[in-house]
């Protein structure tokens, strides 16, 4: 005989809602929360934003401002200069900034800097891009290898490598002049006047190639296969698959590589500053931060040093602003 069902009695206790006529359970209204008190939604994330925002203030913003305090200002000299109260500080307006722009050490020294660029920026990026082109090719065997081998000298801080390849620039101690002189070859030395700017670019081209070529290599493997594998189906080679697809896909990373490494050029220092002893073709203003550096720290005029750097900074700002200009278009029309 099957067993009767009973339906279930409604709660009485207080523990729920009863029941629906159904036998379900009625559903509790949901219970709407708030939007979180001040705390949750303002002092917490600011907390948490607080170790960074304090770096920032301390190494970041307040150097630039004191810079720009200081650029406006000029030491004068009461009677001889002499005790406590021989000078002080006063308003110079754009005095210091007219001295920067009108000194013909500055303006030499910004030309050797843009040639400087122009020998370099090219080279590097051209090797970068074709270095990461050759990893990228499926000929290429011990790819992790050669790449961490091509990054490795970017490693190396520019100060290291300045002297390394100082050295091998001196004709008494490098090995490959040792070798000229035995082979009877008569070769003049990369430090002199004529041929030490290309000594200090081959230094930055060797250190920063690697860079560069990481950033172009991530660009080309984030490319979906596809499109190498229809363009093969067509009929297209290695080189046109290269030339067509690949160079026009990585454009916004070629982009960015030529801003950063623009921008490392104008702020060129640590190479002639560490090459300067070795010869005497590097003066104390060969770039315009060892101009900064000699005004502020030889000549103790911290005040035309801190004008000279706005200019730079402003500079480099402009160049910057209208190389993506003028760029923008062309490297990131797809992504518009």
């Amino acid at each position: 005989m099957a067993d009767t069902l009973t339906p279930l009695s409604p709660r009485t206790d207080g523990a729920g809602p009863p029941p629906s006529s159904t036998g379900r359970e009625t559903p509790r209204p949901a219970t709407r929360k708030g939007n979180g008190s001040f705390r949750t939604r303002v002092l917490t994330p600011y907390a948490m934003l607080a170790p960074g925002i304090v770096l920032f203030v301390l190494f970041m913003a307040a150097p630039i401002l004191y810079t720009l305090f200081l650029s406006f200002k000029k030491k004068q000299v009461v009677g001889l200069g002499l005790g406590s109260g021989g000078d002080s500080q006063v308003f110079a307006g754009f005095e210091n900034y007219v001295g920067s722009l009108t000194d013909p050490e500055f303006a030499a020294s910004v030309g050797r800097v843009l040639l400087y660029g122009v020998v370099l920026i090219p080279c590097m990026l051209g090797l970068a891009l074709l270095f990461a082109l050759l990893l990228d090719s499926k000929r290429t065997r011990a790819t992790a290898f050669s790449r961490v081998s091509i990054f490795m000298p970017y490693a190396v801080p520019a100060v290291i490598s300045s002297l390394l390849w100082g050295f091998l620039y001196l004709p008494a101690v490098s090995p490959f002049y040792y070798v000229f002189d035995r082979l009877g070859w008569d070769v003049d030395g990369v430090l002199g006047s004529g041929t030490v700017l290309f000594a200090i670019a081959n230094i930055a081209l060797w250190g920063g190639v690697g860079f560069n070529m990481i950033v172009i290599y991530t660009s080309l493997k984030a490319v979906p296969t596809d499109v190498y594998e229809a363009a093969r189906l067509d009929g297209a080679s290695e080189v046109q698959i290269a030339l067509r697809i690949k160079i026009p896909m990585v454009a916004p990373a070629l982009v960015m590589t030529a801003l950063f490494s623009m921008v490392a050029t104008l702020q060129v220092f640590a190479e002639p500053t560490t090459l300067r002893p070795l010869t005497n073709s590097l003066s104390t203003s060969w770039s315009p931060l060892m101009l900064v550096y000699r005004d502020a720290f030889t000549r103790d005029d911290i005040y035309s040093a801190a004008a000279t750097s706005v200019v730079i900074a402003l500079a480099t700002f402009i160049v910057s602003f209208f190389f993506l200009r003028v760029v923008q278009k062309r490297a990131f029309g797809q992504e518009d």
